[in-house]
């Protein structure tokens, strides 16, 4: 299916949506964006709830969200099925999505630590200082994987720097070195990937927490480089 008539696709079902399922929703969007999962080959995310930050003290009536059906997505799941039914895809992604919805508000104190994080996140992404754990207040994909808006964090915590590190994305194993004079906490940008996400890959590496750890000397600022993943065979 063509984005222009995804799109109107996603007008249609929106229409279908009772008014009081949308309360609270800034927006249905269609994306050309491709999501690979992070760990599972073949699967790709299809939509997500995306929370809007509230403005201060407008309490949890004030908590809005937009949701985004990814085209690129449902493109690429249907090479893998020759009977792929776009319409009742569409519709049940943006059905979930919508309960996804219902659920953040709900949950509006966890909202705080995601918008702290993504502050953190635009500071590093400016060059300004950082907490080097902010990720772990992002939205956890699967053990070890988190999510701020296009980027995913990929967890490591280690006792010392490795000489190369190994992680899986998208169904595949890859592997990269630590650069030289890497110390912790440490970020390294990805590239090399076959199925890349929207924003960046990185591999955080940080101290393994113990009780060690409250006799060392507190880690400095966080390293951060740019690494080239090469696949494992």
């Amino acid at each position: 299916m063509r984005f222009t008539d995804f799109e109107a696709l996603g007008r249609r079902l929106e229409a279908e949506v009772p008014p009081q399922f949308l309360d609270g929703v800034a927006g249905i969007e269609v994306s050309r964006k491709v999501l690979p999962h992070p760990t599972r080959a073949e699967i790709y995310t299809l939509g997500e709830c995306i929370p809007v930050p509230a403005e201060a003290g407008g309490g949890d009536e004030g908590i809005q969200s937009r949701v985004v059906l990814y085209h690129g997505s449902f493109r690429a799941l249907a090479q893998y099925h020759h009977d792929f039914d776009w319409r009742a895809e569409a519709w049940e992604t943006l059905t979930h999505e919508l309960r996804h919805h219902l659920e953040w508000r709900a949950r509006a104190p966890d909202l705080e630590a995601f918008d702290w994080a993504a502050e953190q996140n635009f500071a590093r992404l400016d060059g300004e200082a950082f907490d080097p754990l902010f990720h772990l207040s992002a939205e956890p994909v699967v053990k070890g994987v988190f999510r701020l808006d296009d980027d995913f964090f990929l967890d490591q915590p280690v006792r010392e720097v490795p000489a190369e590190v190994r992680f899986d994305w998208h169904g595949a194993r890859y592997r990269i070195p630590a650069p030289e004079g890497t110390t912790l906490p440490a970020l390294l940008s990805v590239t090399g990937v076959a199925e890349p996400p929207p924003g960046e890959l990185i591999v955080v590496l940080r101290r393994t927490p113990g009780l060690m750890a409250l006799f060392r000397k507190a880690d400095g600022p966080p390293f951060q480089e740019q690494v080239r993943a090469v696949p494992v065979a």
